[in-house]
């Protein structure tokens, strides 16, 4: 059989197949703990009423919990319900099993989010069949050897077949003719378009009474605007079933991180650099131990009325030190935090990360202060491996 050119896949109908999984943090841990099938349950940070609700059941959803809900409101509307702990390591052996067996149809597939993954199969017809035959080929295995259920959209663009796998009720396959995308979309809510946020829905929803795909699709262009701003041609192609975007091949870039849910709301400028400063610690300890340096370092904090803010910097020395990366982390979140609203949860990262040059310098730079502070860290670091992370604390850091 002749490999198809890429003359031949550029002329081709494509066909893109999204595989969602519905609160896959949630059916993940099912799959470990069965004892919890076909009751509520939630995945959130414990021990804090305060933490988000990550992931939502079901049966949870049913009893009015969402996701992104406070716990403890959660609890209040379902008081039976059943709250598991994140499980980073579970979710990354699923995600490889996941991977390995949509990966068995195509070589070009994307997660995009957990339970989210488009799979490009255009040209693989001679070898697997017509795209519904694969998506439920693959439904079926997921099922059996996952024991993970999903629904799957078929159709000729990758915002479609999301679509098509979301509006699914049970689980099963939706396949969308090519050339039906627009009369697909349009008698479905206007909300379910992806880039419309809260905003966005109370204009078009309350203030200019639009309710459904069909109603953006035939609105002009300068009432596109004032609604939509720079991204009213965007809109209006998704509202007409047009998504030109590629499914692009799975890569991850490695990163580390260290989060925190701040015991109370806070505002106080020393002791939210406090946390801030613990949690450049901890990961430039795990930094250390992999013996990485990072080109760059972010930050994202969560105010106490949900809005969040993200920011990132370049890293320009080649260090993995406590005090060489907090000091531009401090710098940016300085600048963000332009709110006195109080915080209540801050992330930090690191990535792009690079092995130092062993190789001794001929004319070293490090100033004699440089020189004991590098000792001080090796030495605690010594001291943190014999008796754990706990044993020392720098006075920064809150306990």
């Amino acid at each position: 059989m002749q490999p198809l050119g890429t003359r031949e896949l550029l002329n081709m109908d494509r066909q893109i197949i999204h595989l969602y999984i519905p609160a896959f943090s949630v059916e993940v841990q099912r799959v470990c703990r069965p004892e919890f099938l076909g009751k509520p349950v939630v995945v959130a940070p414990p021990n804090s009423e305060r933490a988000l609700v990550l992931s939502v059941s079901a049966e949870a959803y049913r009893e009015g919990v969402s996701k992104g809900m406070p716990l403890g409101r959660a609890l209040n509307f379902c008081p039976h319900l059943t709250v598991l702990p994140p499980n980073p390591g579970l979710m990354e052996k699923a995600f490889q099993a996941l991977g390995k067996k949509v990966s068995q149809y195509t070589p070009l597939w994307e997660p995009v989010r957990p339970g989210h993954i488009y799979l490009d199969v255009t040209g693989t017809e001679r070898v697997w069949g017509r795209a519904k035959d694969v998506a439920n080929r693959l439904r079926v295995e997921v099922s059996k050897e996952l024991g993970l259920s999903g629904n799957l959209g078929v159709a000729g663009n990758k915002m479609i077949s999301c679509i098509a796998a979301r509006i699914i009720h049970s689980e099963g396959v939706l396949d969308v003719h090519h050339g039906r995308e627009s009369a697909f979309i349009a008698p479905l809510r206007a909300d379910i378009l992806p880039g419309i946020r809260s905003f966005c829905k109370r204009v078009v929803l309350e203030e200019l009474g639009i309710n459904l795909v069909r109603d953006i699709a035939a609105m002009d262009m300068d009432s596109l605007k004032l609604v939509f701003g720079k991204r009213a041609q965007v809109m209006r192609q998704r509202a007409r079933g047009i998504d030109s975007t590629p499914v692009q091949p799975f890569y991850r870039k490695p990163y580390i991180s260290e989060e925190i849910i701040l015991p109370v709301d806070d505002n106080d400028d020393r002791r939210i650099l406090g946390y801030l400063y613990r949690l450049v610690e901890q990961c430039s300890r795990r930094l250390r131990r992999l013996k990485v340096v990072p080109g760059k370092g972010g930050v994202m904090f969560r105010y106490a009325d949900h809005a969040e803010v993200f920011r990132q910097v370049r890293l320009t020395g080649e260090s993995s030190w406590d005090l060489n990366l907090y000091r531009p982390l401090e710098l940016i979140f300085q600048s963000a935090f332009n709110r006195r609203v109080r915080i209540r949860f801050i992330k930090v990262w690191f990535g792009d990360f690079f092995t130092p040059c062993n190789q001794l310098l001929l004319f070293p730079s490090s100033s004699p202060e440089e020189k004991k502070r590098t000792k001080a860290i090796q030495a605690i670091d010594r001291i943190r491996k014999k008796y754990g992370d706990a044993s020392v604390w720098f006075g920064r850091g809150l306990l």
